[in-house]
C-alpha cells in the first residue's frame, strides 16, 4: 500500500513523507523479502521527485544501509535498490557525491555485471546521472572502472539486452567531458557497440549523440577526431538507411576536411567511411563525389605510400564508380584509370591491391562513356583489360558520329590498327566493330570519306572510302 501510495504523493506533506520514509527504514530490515522490495521501492519512488526527500535519505544514513545489503539480495532487490541511488543522484552534484562517499560506485559498477538485463540498465543509468553532475565525478565513474567493464561488452554474442539505453545514455553524459582520455574511453566503447549489427548501430543513433560526437572533430587531439571518423565508417557500412543520417548530419563534409588534414593511416577510416556511403546506392555515391570526396581520395591515393592505404582508396574509388555511367565518367575525368592500370600491372604491387586495383577498374570501365579518358590505356593494358575499352569504344562510337571523328583525330585509330589482334579473337571483332562505326560515321551520298583530317582546322577528307589511309 505504501508503494502504491508514493507514486502519487504529491498532496502529501513533507512531515509525513518523512515519518513514512523512517518506517520504511525498518520495513526494509523485514524477514520477507517481498516486504524489503516493497520498502525499498516505495522509498524510490519518494526520493525520485523530491530534492528535500533525497536529502533526508542521505542524512539517515539509508545509503550505507541499502548498498551494506545489496550483494545477498534479489536481482528484484537489486534493481530497486539501483533506483533508489538513481533517484538520490540524479537531484545535485552534491547528492551525487553522496552516493559515492557511500560505496555507491562500487556496487553501481558490479551491477554493470549482472547477468539480468534490467539490473544492468538501472545501473548505467545511475552511474549516467552521476557522471553528467560534473567534470569531477565523471573521472569518478571512469576510475571505479565503469568504462572499462562497458567495453567488456562488446563480445559476438553482444546484444540489444546487453546494451541498454541506459548504457548509452550514460557514453552520451560522457562525452562531454573535457577530459581526452574519457573521450577516447567513450568513442572507444562507442565505436564497438556500433560494428555488432545494424540494431545496434540505430541504437547509438537513435540516442541523439551524433550532435555531441561531431563536436569531439574540433577537439585538438588528433586521435580524438580519428576515433570519431571511425564511429561514423561503423555506423554507415550497415545501411544505406544509416549511411542517410550521417550525411545529412554533414558527415561527408566533416570527414573530406579529415582527410585535407590528415596523413599516412590517420586517413584510414575517412577513405573506408566514403567507400561505404558510396557503395550503398547511386544517390549516396553521388553526394561522396559532390561533397568532393572523389577528389580527396584521388589525392590520398597520390600521397600516400603504405600498401594498405592504397587498398582502401582504391576501393572507396570502386564504390563510388561502379553504379553508372556519371559515377564513372567523374571517375575517369579525375584521371584515375591509368592510376589504377598502374597498380594493377605494376610489379611492385601486392596481390590485395593488384586484385583490387582489377576489379574497380573492370567495374568502372563497364560503365564509363567518357572516351578521352579511355584513350590512354589503349597503349599499356593487358587483354583483358583492353577489350573492356574497346568494348566501351564500340557502344560508345555505334550512336555519335561526333566520337567517331575525336577518335580519329586524336590519333586513336592509328594505335588500334597498330594492334596485333589475332583473326577472330573478340580483341579483332571489337577492333573491327570500332572501324566499322567510323566508315559509317564518314559515309555520305558521293561515298567519299567526310571524317575531318587528323589536324585541326584543315579540311575534310574526300578519299574515296574504299581507299582512305585514316580509316
Amino acid at each position: 500500500m505504501v508503494a502504491d501510495l508514493s507514486i502519487n504523493s504529491e498532496n502529501m506533506k513533507v512531515h509525513q513523507k518523512e515519518k513514512m520514509i523512517s518506517q520504511l527504514r525498518l520495513f526494509m530490515l523485514d524477514e520477507d523479502p517481498s516486504i524489503q522490495h516493497n520498502a525499498v521501492l516505495a522509498l524510490g519512488r519518494l526520493v525520485e521527485h523530491s530534492e528535500e526527500l533525497a536529502r533526508i535519505v542521505v542524512k539517515k544514513d539509508i545509503l550505507h544501509q541499502l548498498i551494506w545489503s545489496i550483494p545477498s539480495q534479489t536481482h528484484h532487490y537489486k534493481k530497486a535498490t539501483v533506483f533508489v541511488l538513481h533517484a538520490v543522484a540524479k537531484h545535485s552534484p552534491e547528492l551525487s557525491q553522496a552516493v559515492v562517499d557511500s560505496g555507491g560506485l562500487d556496487i553501481l559498477v558490479s551491477c554493470l555485471g549482472a547477468v539480468d538485463p534490467e539490473v544492468k540498465e538501472a545501473a548505467a543509468w545511475a552511474l549516467a546521472y552521476i557522471a553528467q553532475q560534473n567534470t569531477m565525478l565523471s573521472q569518478a565513474v571512469v576510475d571505479a572502472g565503469a568504462a572499462s567493464l562497458l567495453l567488456s561488452l562488446h563480445t559476438n554474442d553482444l546484444d540489444r539486452e546487453e546494451v541498454n539505453t541506459g548504457t548509452i545514455a550514460l557514453l552520451k553524459q560522457m562525452i562531454r567531458s573535457p577530459d581526452v582520455k574519457l573521450k577516447k574511453q567513450v568513442l572507444f566503447t562507442l565505436i564497438q557497440i556500433s560494428k555488432h549489427s545494424v540494431e545496434l548501430a540505430e541504437m547509438v543513433i537513435a540516442a541523439y549523440i551524433l550532435p555531441d560526437v561531431m563536436i569531439c572533430l574540433q577537439d585538438p587531439d588528433e586521435y580524438v577526431k580519428k576515433d570519431v571518423i571511425t564511429l561514423m565508417w561503423e555506423v554507415v557500412k550497415h545501411s544505406a538507411q544509416l549511411s542517410q543520417v550521417i550525411v545529412n548530419c554533414d558527415g561527408l563534409v566533416e570527414v573530406v576536411d579529415y582527410l585535407d588534414k590528415s596523413r599516412g593511416s590517420m586517413r584510414l577510416p575517412g577513405i573506408m567511411m566514403l567507400g561505404y556511403v558510396a557503395s550503398h546506392s547511386e544517390n549516396l555515391a553521388m553526394a561522396v563525389i559532390l561533397s568532393k570526396g572523389l577528389q580527396q581520395l584521388a589525392i590520398c591515393l597520390s600521397e600516400e605510400d603504405e600498401d594498405h592505404i592504397k587498398e582502401a582508396t582504391v576501393w572507396s574509388i570502386g564504390q563510388i564508380g561502379h553504379h553508372t555511367p556519371e559515377h564513372a565518367n567523374a571517375v575517369a575525368t579525375a584521371g584515375l584509370l591509368p592510376k589504377l592500370l598502374q597498380f594493377y600491372t605494376g610489379a611492385s604491387s601486392l596481390e590485395d591491391l593488384r586484385l583490387k586495383s582489377k576489379k574497380a577498374l573492370k567495374n568502372i570501365l563497364l560503365k564509363c562513356t567518357h572516351l578521352p579518358s579511355l584513350e590512354p590505356l589503349l597503349s599499356n593494358a593487358p587483354s583483358n583489360i583492353l577489350n573492356h575499352v574497346l568494348g566501351q569504344f564500340s557502344k560508345v562510337m555505334h550512336h555519335d558520329s561526333e566520337a567517331c571523328q575525336e577518335f580519329v583525330m586524336s590519333g586513336g585509330l592509328s594505335k588500334i590498327q597498330e594492334m596485333d589482334a589475332e583473326p577472330g579473337s573478340a580483341q579483332r571483332k571489337l577492333i573491327n566493330s570500332i572501324k566499322s562505326c567510323i566508315q559509317e560515321a564518314s559515309a555520305n551520298p558521293s561515298g567519299k570519306c567526310r571524317i575531318l583530317k587528323k589536324f585541326h582546322r584543315q579540311p575534310l577528307c574526300d578519299v574515296p572510302l574504299q581507299v582512305c589511309s585514316s580509316i
